[in-house]
C-alpha cells in the first residue's frame, strides 16, 4: 500500500537537505539546517571553565538550551534539551576537557514538522500503519505514532578504508538514540529502524560532500 503525500514525496524520500557551517560571527562554533521549510540554527560556546550545578567536575559537562521560534521555553522544549544532551553525552570523550562546561543553542529558525530532533531521523506511522520518513507538520497531524532515531554516522566519513564492526556488526547498524511517541507495534518500530538505517547513510553522504570542502587540506 502506498500513501499519497501532499509534496508528491515517496514515503521513504526527505525532503531536500541544506547545512552550512560558521554561520556566526561571536560563536566557538556554529551551523544552520534545514529539511525543506524546517530550519535551524546551532551554536556552540566553549568548553569554558567550570561545570553547572550537580554535574560531576571530573568530567566535562554539556549544556543544552532549546528555544522555540516564538514564546518561552516551555516543557516539551525541556524535553528536547535532556534527549539532546544525553545524546551528546553518550558520543563525547567527557574526561578529555574535565571542569569545563560547553554549551549548545539550538534556534528554531522555522517548524514545517521533524523539527523536534533535527537530524535525527524522524519515522510516522500513519493510520494504516504505513510508515513515511520526514513528516511535515502538515503530516504529523495524521500521524498515530512516531519514532526520532539517531544512529551511528558511517565509518567512511572517517575511515575511508572501510566499515568498523562492533561484534561483527557493522558500526552504523547501532544506535544511539531512540524515541517514541504514541502506540506503535514492535514490527512497525522494526520497520521504522530499517527505514532509518538506509536514510541514515544517504544524510552521512550529504553531509560529507558539504562539509569536506570546509576542512583546511
Amino acid at each position: 500500500m502506498e500513501v499519497d503525500r501532499i509534496d508528491g514525496r515517496t514515503p521513504n524520500q526527505l525532503r531536500p537537505l541544506a547545512c552550512s557551517r560558521n554561520v556566526l560571527n561571536r560563536a566557538h562554533g556554529s551551523a544552520s539546517w534545514s529539511q525543506g521549510d524546517t530550519k535551524v540554527l546551532a551554536a556552540v560556546y566553549g568548553p569554558k571553565a567550570g561545570t553547572k550545578k550537580n554535574e560531576s567536575p571530573e568530567k566535562a559537562c554539556i549544556e543544552v538550551i532549546w528555544k522555540p521560534k516564538t514564546g518561552q521555553i516551555g516543557k516539551m522544549e525541556k524535553e528536547y534539551e535532556m534527549i539532546l544532551k544525553r545524546t551528546l553525552q553518550s558520543i563525547t570523550l567527557l574526561n578529555v576537557n574535565p571542569n569545563t562546561t560547553t554549551s549548545l543553542i539550538i534556534q528554531v529558525v522555522h517548524d514545517d514538522g521533524a523539527v523536534s530532533f533535527t537530524v535525527a531521523i524522524c519515522c510516522g506511522l500513519v493510520e494504516s500503519g504505513y510508515v513515511v520518513l520526514d513528516p511535515t507538520k502538515l503530516e504529523e497531524q495524521k500521524m498515530k505514532a512516531f519514532a526520532y532515531l539517531v544512529f551511528p554516522n558511517s565509518a567512511l566519513s572517517v575511515r575511508p578504508e572501510g566499515s568498523a564492526e562492533v561484534k561483527d556488526e557493522p558500526l552504523e547498524h547501532g544506535i544511539i538514540t531512540s524515541v517514541t511517541q504514541g502506540a506503535m507495534a514492535v514490527d512497525d518500530y522494526f520497520h521504522c529502524l530499517e527505514r532509518g538505517r538506509a536514510t541514515s547513510e544517504k544524510m552521512s553522504a550529504f553531509l560529507r560532500r558539504s562539509l569536506q570542502p570546509q576542512i583546511p587540506s
